[in-house]
């Protein structure tokens, strides 16, 4: 059966399923993918509120009652990912792209470091993220449709510190993840890495700290959340990228930082 690509399928929307759409960075993909027209299905844990205030944003944007619906899942637990997606799929008729943006993002040292922390970071963070994307090849196999996994990293892959050091585990797994994925599942599948630098901030840090980190580039600015999910829509996109990852951090993976930025001296969590 010949592939066929999204640009040339019919005039019916596309949809994504972004998890931790509830809030965030999650929240920011979710409404841009609905400003440009898609159909989301909005994946939460704890945040089902939020996810239901997601929901009615998107749906106000693409003015179609239908177009948005959240979905509950624990990504920690393999039985409620796998049932994750065609739960989307019956609902919406058809899953085009999942994007993982939810993470399990919880501090711990090269001396905390336990089998658990390394466990519930590899589940939530990398395991779930390659589950979804088997899930939707399946899906997709029984079409001739084609899609797009996209794979929310961090700019520290490429400047490491030894802080966050489960995190940082499963986030490197999921990045050798996107090659193996992307030459696996294609070509009914593309895989591509996204990887913001300081995007938001957190309770870790201050405003100001925040404020003066987010400068710290070459381009005197890291990412923005709109930044990142432009970045996010491009790859969906753009039918020429798989297997790569693109880095939106205003340069900041090129330069050198000792401590991740939620660690550094000046922060509310400084040791």
């Amino acid at each position: 059966m010949a592939l066929t690509s999204p640009a040339s399928l019919d005039a019916a929307p596309r949809t994504a399923l972004v998890t931790g759409a509830g809030k965030r960075l999650g929240r920011e993909i979710a409404l841009t993918l609905a400003r440009a027209g898609w159909n989301v299905a909005v994946h939460h844990r704890h945040s089902a509120t939020d996810a239901a205030q997601t929901a009615a944003d998107c749906r106000a944007l693409t003015g179609r009652a239908d177009s948005a619906q959240p979905f509950f899942a624990d990504l920690g637990n393999e039985a409620s990912v796998r049932e994750l997606l065609p739960q989307a799929a019956a609902h919406f008729g058809r899953v085009d792209a999942v994007v993982n943006s939810a993470s399990t993002f919880e501090n711990d040292n090269t001396e905390s470091f336990g089998y658990s922390a390394m466990e519930t970071h590899l589940r939530a963070n990398t395991g779930a993220a390659v589950l979804l994307a088997q899930a939707l090849h399946t899906h997709l196999s029984a079409s001739d449709r084609q899609g797009a996994v996209v794979n929310l990293l961090d700019q520290k892959l490429w400047n490491m510190n030894p802080d966050f050091f489960s995190y940082t585990l499963s986030k490197a797994a999921l990045e050798a993840a996107n090659t193996m994925l992307a030459l696996a599942l294609a070509p009914r599948v593309r895989v591509v890495g996204v990887a913001p630098g300081l995007t938001l901030t957190s309770h870790m840090l201050s405003d100001q700290q925040f404020a003066e980190l987010h400068k710290q580039s070459p381009l005197g600015r890291s990412s923005t959340p709109e930044d990142v999910a432009a970045t996010v829509l491009f790859a969906l996109t753009n039918q020429s990228i798989t297997g790569t990852s693109l880095l939106v951090d205003g340069g900041q993976h090129l330069m050198r930082f000792e401590r991740d930025f939620s660690l550094m001296p000046g922060s509310n969590s400084t040791p």
